[in-house]
């Protein structure tokens, strides 16, 4: 190698020395111009080399690295530590809470106040069990001021069975309940004559028995169904059935599931007379409903697009109908959480009974005009969210359009002592419809600080306009409650509930000797009901109790002329066992 550099570098210096007395020749003979000539640049293998990572060094400076010892100077030291074997930390576990699955209740207060109720529940197998309860309250009365027996009981008997398998369940479930109550809200041009009041028998009391049952699917486009048959009645001739029957399925359409609600409901009854006449009085209707809706989902934006078609036929008065209502709602996330906004535009077929009635306002005459609500849309927003982690919120308002909305007003008052019902002195209640728009403002805070202190808040106002009838007749322009309950400690335990209801208007009416009748109206003032109960667990088994209802001590009204029992307190025992 080194033997071609030699003759490379020769023939290199001779070109150089030729190229250059070339050069100094041409100078002389050639002045015109000058002439560049480029060979491009072809470069090969032999032009690369490479860089050694550790290039070697040979120069004075270089000195080599010197070798190093390191030494430690030890010697034995005596000692007798004899380290312990590791133990994991224990962590003081709470005395798992004992469950059991019946228990009995009873009780006995002021006014022959009478408490009772027994809850049984027995598991069969794994996938069945069967169950039932007993309950039972009463009162004797004893309302100061009144010429007639207000004492009233309610008792129920119901049983269950349940059965779990892999890809259903369903259960079954029956009951009777008896009740009974008297119309002893006497106006003032009664209050007084005990003579008169001596002739009446305003006791009143209702009846009914339920079959029922629901079924739950798992992995199928039927997700439930359920159905239900009730008949009521009274001990003045009255009676009505009842059958609703349940669906939520999900109809496939491409690759869409729409969930649909199917409903069917039929009812029928009649009363042995009017109230103004002995003609006998009868109503029923049937109605299909079908409800699908779409839901779509995107990012924190839920909405669920529908709509609601019913069909409606009116047996007694030989008349069909299909209504049609909107059916949409939204929610989203603006802050995960703690700020959630919602809204919906809805409307729905109200199918009024007297059974429902009856349970709302057990002072009602058995001489009912009964026909469904047709609500055109109840349109709503809100927001709800969390402040903490233990404290909720719900604020919301809502606008709602009745039509044919069903409200309670005073009947009237008559003066014909021989031939009048006992309920038709103005002791009784009865039923007008009217087209209703409410706009109503509400919020509510519930407090779930832990397993041992609850405390829920709310609050709702309400504004009504009416078409035909002067005042929506006993709706409360105002509500409020609250409830508290408390677990002082493994022993002691208390709780509260506090209600507020605001003013209300009736009408009323009474008829002469002439048949004239002469209206007027009546506002019932806003009351307060604060409630409380305080208790001692001796055991697992055994608890003791004490309630106390009607604190403040005042005999409102309620419904006009029905003023309740003032403060009312009750004591008792609870036992919980096992079979």
């Amino acid at each position: 190698m080194r033997k071609h550099i030699k003759n490379i570098i020769i023939a290199v210096f001779t070109l150089s020395v030729t190229f250059v007395y070339s050069q100094k020749k041409s100078t002389d003979t050639i002045n015109t111009g000058v002439i560049d000539v480029v060979k491009p640049y072809t470069p090969t293998i032999s032009d690369a080399f490479k860089v050694k990572e550790t290039p070697s060094l040979d120069d004075e400076t270089t000195q080599a690295k010197k070798e190093i010892k390191y030494n430690i100077f030890s010697f034995p030291v005596a000692s007798t530590f004899t380290p312990a074997k590791g133990k994991a930390a224990t962590v003081d576990k709470a005395k798992p809470v004992k469950l059991f699955d019946n228990y009995a209740t009873v009780g006995v207060g002021s006014y022959t106040t009478f408490l009772g109720e027994v809850y049984l529940n027995h598991a069969i197998s794994r996938t069945e069990s069967v169950g039932g309860y007993v309950s039972h309250s009463s009162s004797g009365g004893g309302i100061e001021g009144l010429l007639l027996d207000d004492n009233f009981s309610n008792s129920k008997v119901h049983v269950n069975y349940a059965s779990r398998l892999r890809d259903f369940s369903w259960n079954a479930e029956g009951g009777f309940q008896y009740q009974s109550y008297n119309w002893y809200g006497l106006p003032e041009n009664y209050a007084n004559d005990a003579a008169f009041a001596s002739t009446l028998d305003v006791g009143h009391s209702f009846f009914n028995a339920h079959l029922g049952g629901d079924l739950t699917f798992e992995d199928t486009y039927i997700n439930e169904a359920s159905f239900l048959f009730r008949h009521f009645g009274d001990n003045q001739g009255s009676a009505e059935n009842r059958f609703k029957f349940k669906a939520k399925v999900d109809v496939p359409i491409n690759d869409y599931e729409i969930a649909t609600d199917v409903v069917i409901d039929y009812l029928g009854g009649g009363f042995d007379k009017a109230y103004n006449s002995d003609e006998e009085l009868n109503y029923g209707n049937f109605q299909i409903g079908i409800s699908p809706t779409y839901e779509m989902k995107e990012d924190d934006l839920t909405l669920n697009l529908g709509v609601s078609l019913f069909y409606l036929n009116d047996r007694e008065a030989n008349r069909s109908k299909l209504y049609i209502y909107p059916n949409v709602t939204a929610t989203y996330r603006l802050v995960n959480d703690v700020l959630i906004a919602y809204g919906g535009l809805k409307g729905d077929l109200i199918q009024n009974s007297y059974y429902g009635f009856a349970n709302e306002n057990p002072f009602v005459s058995p001489t009912l005009f009964i026909t469904p609500t047709d609500q055109l849309y109840n349109a709503y927003v809100g927001l709800k969210g969390k402040v903490t982690s233990n404290i909720s919120y719900n604020i919301s308002g809502s606008y709602l359009a009745d039509r044919s909305k069903a409200l309670f007003r005073n009947n009237v008052t008559s003066f014909d002592m021989i031939d009048a019902e006992d309920y038709e002195y103005g002791n009784s209640f009865g039923i007008v419809y009217d087209n209703v728009k409410t706009l109503g403002l509400a919020g509510e805070i519930n407090v779930d600080i832990n397993r041992n202190f609850k405390l829920a808040l709310k609050a709702e106002t309400f504004s009504y306009n009416t078409d035909e009838e002067a005042e929506a007749w006993n709706l409360p322009d105002f509500k409020g409650s609250l409830f508290l309950d408390y677990q002082i400690d493994e022993k002691w335990f208390a709780g509260a509930n506090l209600f507020y209801v605001g003013e209300r208007k009736d009408l009323l009416s009474i008829e002469d000797e002439f048949s004239v009748i002469s209206s007027t109206q009546v506002t019932l003032d806003s009351y307060f009901d604060a409630n409380a109960h305080v208790g001692y667990h001796i055991n697992d088994q055994l608890s003791l109790f004490a309630k106390a209802n009607n604190i403040a001590d005042k005999g409102y009204q309620r419904w006009q002329n029905f003023p309740v029992q003032r403060i009312q307190l009750l004591a008792g025992a609870t036992y919980k066992f096992d079979f």
